[in-house]
């Protein structure tokens, strides 16, 4: 069956907006600034507060939805109206997933290069094949089952790549391989979000702005909540603060007062999301998640194509790990 413009026009949406998504989030971990209390210049490695960012963009889309919605109204128009009522509660677990899923992949990019990362994220196609199998009663077909085969075979090409290539100050070895297994473990966690946005988005008819506004909605309370017994909780070697604590929003902020380039990078990551989810959520209702994963993962096509393995084109900033050539 031939794609119509539109289901085109989502896939292209999601490449563009996802790739974006990546790179920016990797340019604001390179930068380095002074944080707060006259502390030493350092890394900006904050991934929770980055995803309390992300889901701020999601959220946005809860407003776009409403403000369509209010346009609507009058007129024969209805598509931005469920067919069905539904319990907006129904998306606190897939948001639970996202939240969690989301939080793991930040504290990974911090490990590894943003190359490895996206290839290595190619990893939920294979979970969320298997478990549309398993709980939403779907055949693959034998491409489908061959293309999960080499997927597999991809991954371990690059597990290799990361094990045999020389390290330098950027990336310990030790970082590498913990940034890849948390990697691939939140990609089961994402697979199962998947699941459910595909069971609960087709059940339901549920306006794709509606469903990533909804999901943002209760991951920026929650993780934001959650920001604050962060700022106190030891973290060890997997903090990058001065504090050592697991985050510290406020050492985030005063880096970002320092660096306005931060802020740039913050502001591109958390527009492209909303873009991107409300891309992925509409190819799930117009297609299946098993398309919307495979369409992400194109993803790793762009971030490769670009120069500069770390970071995928962008070029480094004054830190001294990254130094000019």
């Amino acid at each position: 069956m031939a794609w119509t413009k539109y289901q085109l026009f989502l896939a292209g949406l999601m490449l563009v907006t996802g790739s974006i998504n990546t790179l920016s989030a990797k340019w604001a971990d390179i930068f380095v600034a002074e944080g707060c209390g006259g502390s030493k210049e350092h890394s900006f490695q904050h991934p929770f507060l980055q995803a309390v960012g992300m889901f701020l963009g999601e959220f946005s889309c809860l407003a776009a939805f409403y403000l369509l919605r209010c346009r609507a109204e009058g007129r024969s128009d209805s598509s931005v109206n469920p067919q069905q009522p539904f319990n907006p509660l129904l998306f606190l677990p897939p948001a639970l997933c996202d939240m969690t899923g989301t939080s793991i992949m930040y504290v990974a990019l911090n490990m590894t290069s943003a190359s490895s990362f996206q290839m290595l994220r190619g990893a939920v196609i294979i979970f969320t094949g298997l478990f549309s199998v398993a709980f939403l009663g779907r055949r693959l077909a034998l491409s489908q089952w061959l293309g999960i085969l080499a997927t597999i075979a991809g991954l371990v090409v690059v597990g290799l790549a990361d094990l045999l290539s020389k390290h330098g100050d950027q990336h310990r070895l030790s970082e590498v391989i913990t940034g890849d297994l948390l990697i691939i473990m939140a990609q089961i966690i994402v697979a199962i979000q998947m699941v459910l946005e595909e069971k609960f988005v087709y059940k339901h008819n549920v306006h794709p702005l509606q469903a990533v506004g909804t999901e943002g909605l209760f991951g920026f309370v929650i993780l934001s909540l959650l920001l604050v017994p962060m700022y106190y909780i030891p973290a060890g070697s997997f903090s990058g603060n001065p504090r050592g604590t697991l985050e510290d929003a406020l050492d985030a902020f005063c880096q970002v007062g320092r660096q306005p380039l931060i802020a740039l990078a913050l502001l591109g990551n958390i527009s492209s999301i909303a873009f991107f989810n409300f891309a992925g959520i509409s190819v799930t209702k117009e297609l299946s998640a098993t398309t919307r994963m495979v369409l992400d993962s194109l993803r790793t096509v762009v971030i490769w194509a670009l120069p500069g393995a770390g970071l995928g084109g962008l070029p480094p900033t004054a830190d001294p790990r990254f130094p000019h050539p």
